[in-house]
C-alpha cells in the first residue's frame, strides 16, 4: 500500500463535533460558525449577523493519554447582507513525547505543538451562490534544537490559502439542494532543517460536497449529504528494484 503522508495533517483532523459525527460531511450542510473550517462560501447564508464556535476535542483518551488535545475556535462577522469577514485557529497538542536514537538510547522530552490561524471574506454573487477566500498561517514546532542527532531543527512555517463556492438552494420551506466545492490549505512545503530540499507538502485538499435538506416543521428537519474529497499531493514512486 503506498501511502500518502504528509506535513502538519491535523489540518484534516475534524475540530467541528456536528460535522464529525456526520463523518466529517460539511462541505454543502446548512452554515454555521464552524462553516469556516469547511467552506468559506457558506457563511453569507447563515441567519445571524455573527456568531463564534469553540471546539475542545481530546485525541487518544481511550490510550490514557490526557495531554494530546485539538482546541479551536472559528467565528464570522456579516458586514451586510451578501459579505462577511470571518476566522478560525487551531491548536493541536501532541503531549510529552520522549526521544531517542536509532540504538534505543534515551535523549530527551519534548513537548510539540502546531497551530493554525486564518482570516478570510464572504460574498454573494447571486441570491444562491457564494465565494470565499482566506489566508492561513500555519506553525509546527515539533523539534527545535539539536537533540542529541547531530541535526539543529527548526519549527516549521508557511502560508496557504482556502477557496470555496457554494451554492444555496434552499426554497421558502427550508427544503432544497445544496453543493458546494472547498480548496483548502494550497499553500508551500514545509522544513524542519536549514536544508531546503528536505521538505514536506502540506494537505492540500479538494472537496465537493453534495447535500438534501427536507425542512418537516419548524422544529425539525432532516438532511442527506455527500462528500468527496481527494488529497492534491503527489504519492511516493513506486519501487522498480533497479537502482
Amino acid at each position: 500500500i503506498n501511502i500518502v503522508s504528509t506535513a502538519v495533517p491535523f489540518l484534516r483532523i475534524s475540530p467541528d463535533a456536528l460535522a464529525g459525527g456526520m463523518g466529517d460531511l460539511a462541505i454543502a450542510t446548512m452554515p454555521d460558525a464552524n462553516s469556516a473550517f469547511w467552506n468559506l462560501a457558506k457563511i453569507p447564508f447563515t441567519p445571524k449577523k455573527s456568531s463564534i464556535a469553540i471546539n475542545y476535542t481530546p485525541w487518544l483518551k481511550d490510550l490514557g493519554l490526557n495531554d494530546v488535545y485539538l482546541a479551536s475556535a472559528a467565528g464570522y462577522y456579516k458586514l451586510d447582507e451578501a459579505s462577511a469577514i470571518s476566522s478560525s485557529m487551531r491548536f493541536f497538542s501532541l503531549g510529552n513525547i520522549q526521544l531517542t536514537d536509532n540504538s534505543g538510547n534515551i535523549l530527551n522530552s519534548v513537548k510539540p505543538s502546531e497551530f493554525a490561524l486564518d482570516f478570510g471574506y464572504s460574498r454573494k454573487l447571486t441570491d444562491n451562490l457564494s465565494i470565499g477566500g482566506a489566508l492561513r498561517y500555519i506553525n509546527s514546532r515539533l523539534v527545535t534544537g539539536d537533540v542529541g542527532t547531530g541535526v539543529v531543527y527548526k519549527a516549521g512555517n508557511t502560508v496557504a490559502a482556502d477557496l470555496g463556492i457554494y451554492y444555496h438552494g434552499l426554497n421558502e420551506e427550508g427544503s432544497g439542494l445544496n453543493w458546494g466545492i472547498s480548496l483548502t490549505n494550497l499553500g508551500g512545503k514545509i522544513g524542519y532543517t536549514n536544508d531546503a530540499k528536505n521538505k514536506d507538502f502540506i494537505p492540500a485538499n479538494m472537496g465537493l460536497g453534495l447535500s438534501y435538506v427536507n425542512s418537516i416543521n419548524e422544529s425539525n428537519r432532516i438532511t442527506f449529504g455527500i462528500d468527496l474529497n481527494k488529497l492534491l499531493v503527489p504519492i511516493a514512486p513506486k519501487a522498480t528494484g533497479v537502482y
